[in-house]
């Protein structure tokens, strides 16, 4: 695990580099002086813009190998909680009304969306800890929450305002600067610290719910940790880039062969493969040859769904 991890870290940093240089229009190595007025690219559009790929791919690759270690099934994914649905109805009602006219309001709005959807979830889930009902419980809440973002979209009092939320539940880091930065990344490593503390329980939990009780996991408060730490993850990566699928489901398959199947062993692996995946994909939408840049949402997708649909077609073969 430590030597994938130093892997991941190191591929990282190299695309961190190549993130700040890539774009429509390259940034040469010899202009990356304070003294180069194209300096400026690179401090305030490409550096928030890279700063915040590796963040948001952080929180959402380890989020998701806590979900699939959480609800032991590999086809867990962030979205599956409903934080992400909670988060992203957040961000379409201030867009609804007019209230993202100043910059902070729509991040304000959906992570008060992911931090309802937490509410309700421990709420509907109760203190029993079961797995089903907390899985039925998130499964509901992403139900209600595209049901009333579909309606946002329709009743929009102007085509302008549906664009508008369209175009932001697709997903991206265009434009973003380090105020986004500022409010994302306090809550992401938050989130990430609370997930970090459930590694020990996720290995109990592989055991089995009474096993696991029987050496001292406390269901109730693991079910919290997750809740929350996802909450803070999930809520502060859609709050900042909108919604960008997929990650947490194809990040913890790709690490799991080379970190093992200990649940514990892939949240590293996870959460550094996750910052470099969106790394890479952000960087690849701002080079391709294409008239306006492709929407990261959209990139994601374009992999995710083949990627789904193999792990249904392994699975199939595995219980034939």
């Amino acid at each position: 695990m430590k030597r994938l991890s130093l892997f991941l870290l190191l591929a990282l940093i190299a695309a961190a580099l190549l993130s700040v240089a890539a774009g429509k229009v390259w940034v040469p190595w010899g202009a990356w002086t304070a003294d180069d007025p194209r300096g400026i690219i690179i401090a305030e559009l490409r550096l928030p813009r890279t700063v915040l790929a590796m963040a948001v791919g952080a929180a959402l690759g380890l989020s998701g190998a806590v979900m699939q270690g959480y609800l032991r099934n590999p086809l867990a994914d962030p979205g599956l909680f409903g934080v992400s649905s909670g988060a992203a109805l957040g961000a379409v009602l201030s867009l609804f009304f007019g209230y993202a006219a100043q910059a902070w309001l729509l991040p304000g709005f959906a992570l008060a969306g992911a931090g309802v959807t937490m509410a309700l979830l421990a709420l509907i889930a109760g203190r029993s800890g079961s797995l089903i009902l907390f899985t039925l419980a998130g499964m509901i809440l992403t139900s209600i929450a595209g049901s009333l973002t579909t309606l946002a979209i329709s009743l929009a009092p102007t085509p302008f305002v549906a664009s508008e939320i369209v175009t932001w539940l697709i997903g991206a880091l265009t434009d973003r600067s380090w105020d986004d930065v500022k409010v994302a990344l306090p809550l992401i490593a938050g989130g990430i610290a609370v997930l970090a503390t459930t590694a020990r329980s996720l290995d109990a939990l592989t055991l089995g719910e009474a096993a696991a009780r029987s050496i001292g996991v406390d269901p109730r408060r693991l079910q919290l940790a997750v809740i929350a730490g996802t909450a803070l993850t999930v809520g502060a990566s859609v709050a900042t880039a909108g919604v960008i699928g997929f990650v947490g489901l194809m990040v913890p398959h790709l690490v799991r062969p080379l970190a093992g199947n200990r649940p514990s062993a892939i949240l590293l692996p996870s959460a550094l493969g996750g910052a470099l995946l969106v790394t890479v994909a952000d960087s690849l939408v701002r080079i391709a040859p294409t008239v306006s840049e492709l929407r990261l949402g959209v990139a994601m997708s374009m992999l995710g769904g083949p990627f789904f649909l193999y792990l249904l077609i392994r699975m199939r073969r595995g219980l034939a």
